[in-house]
């Protein structure tokens, strides 16, 4: 990953990692809770923005604000050419072969949903097998039981050790002449492993059978390349990333996506229309159908150039040492019990108490200002197959800070003296 000019925002003369001063960058890391101040630790769910982010989305609105690609007014030429340059970031971001390979949509959930609905319906059917992994978010499982019921497919899982790491041998017995298309996650939402995708990737190649990747958690946290990744689709949401909601990329092969029939129809993923025969635009346009997110678009470019001024040596120096700290302080809670032990963890630690629901732990955090995860995290089956009925879930993020995980480890001493 290449830096930006941006004199790497976050690193110290000596290599390492100034969070104190990355956390300038971040206004709402000031803000204080219940009189105390913020310990946000839900970057799962969402990221905290840069000051770069927010000003970008205003300056969209005061400056540019037009409807891209089909004008000629200047407003929507400017418009146009900082939209389409944040794509080429995009690509350059995640090394891409080419910017039509990234298709703007609304997030992870709609990158599956999309490949789901537009390669699934065209290219699976009935008895064909799609396999996916028992430690997936929703949104990588019901895009496909939906596309199993339309089609007739089956859907095939491949099931976690109790460390929380996918079993490689029984993902090699899921592999058959049956299997059509794998789905599975890079880093877990609940559970922080990292799944070992290039093996999985190579081994459903070998058969000819593609693959997706959910990155919605691995983008925030590991350097992503598709290319050496050799992975066929990889989806990804802006949110968690430090960028603003409701924008994301699906990352598709060129090869493929010329392939799959549009998604949805409507303005600008056209190049003619009759009322007897509409002809589809070229890639990535052919997906991009209505008035995309232009404002949220843009400012995701800016924080990709954000990232990409970082040191990332130094933030994953950084990011590994708050999870090694934080697994070794909850660790010593002798009614606490950490679910996720995985040898390859990113940036999550959910954990239980066996007489404490866990909704109970994330408001008396929050109360001491610690903002925490408190629930199924979207993965219904992931607590299941643990025992489980929830988690409360601390997710880092390069703006925390060792003190903060202090502050967590104090307020959990509250939960325990509250419920005994």
């Amino acid at each position: 990953m290449n830096a930006v000019p941006q004199n790497n925002p976050g690193t110290l003369a000596s290599g390492q990692f100034d969070v104190a001063r990355v956390r300038e960058d971040f206004p709402i890391l000031s803000a204080k809770v219940h009189g105390k101040p913020l310990v946000y630790f839900d970057n799962g769910a969402t990221s905290q923005k840069p000051q770069c982010v927010i000003d970008a989305i205003d300056h969209y609105y005061r400056a540019e604000n037009s409807n891209i690609h089909r004008g000629v007014h200047h407003l929507s030429e400017q418009a146009t050419a900082a939209y389409e340059a944040a794509r080429g970031k995009l690509r350059g971001f995640i090394n891409a072969r080419s910017d039509k390979e990234i298709i703007f949509v609304r997030g992870t959930t709609e990158a599956i949903n999309l490949v789901a609905q537009s390669y699934g319906r065209a290219f699976l059917k009935a008895g064909d097998e799609i396999v996916v992994s028992a430690m997936e978010h929703h949104s990588n499982i019901v895009p496909w039981q939906m596309l199993c019921e339309q089609v007739g497919a089956k859907l095939r899982v491949i099931p976690i050790n109790h460390d929380g790491e996918i079993v490689m041998e029984e993902f090699e017995r899921l592999l058959t002449d049956k299997t059509k298309f794998v789905s599975v996650t890079h880093v877990s939402n609940a559970l922080g492993t990292v799944v070992p995708v290039k093996e999985i990737i190579a081994l459903a190649h070998g058969r000819g059978v593609p693959v997706l990747l959910d990155g919605a958690q691995a983008v925030p946290h590991l350097q992503i390349d598709v290319q050496d990744l050799d992975c066929d689709f990889y989806a990804f949401s802006g949110h968690k990333m430090f960028g603003p909601t409701g924008v994301g990329v699906l990352y598709g092969r060129a090869e493929l996506l010329e392939k799959m029939p549009p998604y949805q129809g409507g303005g600008d993923m056209i190049s003619l229309v009759t009322f007897e025969k509409t002809h589809y635009n070229v890639l990535p346009y052919k997906f991009e159908a209505g008035t995309p997110n232009i404002a949220d678009g843009i400012a995701l470019g800016v924080a990709v150039d954000y990232l990409r001024g970082l040191d990332w040596a130094a933030v994953t120096a950084h990011e590994d040492g708050l999870l090694r700290y934080a697994t070794e302080a909850l660790g010593q809670i002798a009614a606490l019990r950490i679910i996720g032990t995985a040898k390859e963890k990113a940036g999550v630690l959910s954990f239980v108490f066996d007489h404490v629901h866990a909704h109970d732990v994330g408001t008396i955090l929050d109360q001491e200002g610690v903002a925490v995860r408190a629930g199924h995290h979207c993965a219904m089956p992931v607590m299941q197959r643990f025992g489980v009925p929830a988690t409360a879930r601390a997710s880092f993020a390069f703006y925390n800070t060792i003190e903060e995980i202090d502050v967590l480890v104090r307020a959990i001493g509250r939960v325990l003296k509250v419920f005994g």
